[in-house]
């Protein structure tokens, strides 16, 4: 039986924090204290961590790091609201990274602050952008940063066999971030054929193990088909006009359904059959009313 892990991104953090709030802030002097509840009132998210940290210098501060897989347009503004959130529940200065796990397309625009007018009133807000495929994979070594050794598949020169039974050799070695195998499965998934990863990297996610990642969160809870389509085209490659279709015709409660089967699929015969089975049948466009 499949082994129930949270490789959420909470969790992952919490297993190496000082790296990670090192490595975000750019501060080696940085310390993490505390991985905070990331629940208000108003706004709750899987893809965002809050750590509490220090520095000699300014004393403490939080760290807000958002994981996404693509570059959103809507993400500056969700880093302002849930930073000034997190400003006014905890009475400290917000630290604001945006993680984009995958590359950006060839004509997106990486935005690197929240900034609007209006009636003469300004609202700013910056915050970093780390994007992984410009990340050079040795500085997992060089550093070290073990905790990143997960997404070496989606660095700069990590998408290689060497680098990926290297990575395993690592998160194998720090007892902590044994569990965090499985998300480096997925990642490799994503750059190298899923039979090869197999062969490398114990594959033994189930659908309540992707449940727990801020990837399957990004595609599930948001209800959408063209990020689900993406990850179709990594695992099987692009997906022809009728898959597409099907696909984004699937209504919410099935889009889920697909992305917790995605991963027990070998061929892209068995997404055929899964949408065969699940997807609504081809029909007239329904009427608006207007003709």
């Amino acid at each position: 039986m499949a082994k129930n892990t949270d490789i959420g991104s909470k969790r992952l953090i919490s297993l190496t924090p000082d790296d990670w709030v090192r490595w975000v802030t750019g501060r080696p002097d940085a310390v993490a204290r505390e991985i905070l509840s990331g629940e208000f009132q108003w706004l709750h998210r899987a893809t965002d961590v809050l750590v509490r940290a220090a520095l000699p210098v300014t004393g403490e501060f939080l760290v807000l790091i958002e994981f996404q897989l693509r570059p959103q347009k809507r993400m500056p503004k969700r880093v302002r609201a849930y930073a000034g959130l997190a400003e006014e529940k905890y009475d400290l200065p917000v630290y604001c990274v945006v993680v984009n796990v995958l590359p950006p397309g060839p004509e997106t625009v990486i935005e690197t602050a929240y900034d609007a007018e209006f009636l003469g009133q300004r609202a700013h807000q910056d915050f970093r952008v780390i994007n992984f495929a410009e990340i050079d994979v040795e500085e997992v070594w060089r550093q070290p940063f073990p905790g990143l050794a997960p997404f070496v598949p989606v660095l700069r020169g990590g998408a290689e066999i060497p680098m990926i039974r290297r990575a395993l050799e690592t998160i194998r070695a720090h007892e902590p971030l044994q569990e965090m195998e499985a998300l480096l499965a997925f990642m490799a998934s994503l750059v190298i054929d899923k039979a090869i990863v197999k062969q490398i990297v114990r594959w033994d996610m189930n659908a309540d193990v992707i449940e727990q990642g801020w990837f399957w969160q990004e595609i599930t809870q948001r209800g959408n088909a063209k990020l689900l389509l993406v990850q179709l085209e990594q695992l099987f490659g692009p997906p022809d006009q009728t898959t597409r279709e099907q696909v984004r015709t699937l209504p919410p409660i099935q889009l889920e359904s697909l992305a917790k089967a995605l991963f027990s699929f070998k061929t892209v015969d068995d997404l055929r059959t899964w949408l065969g089975l699940h997807a609504p049948a081809a029909t007239e466009p329904a009427s608006n009313g207007t003709q």
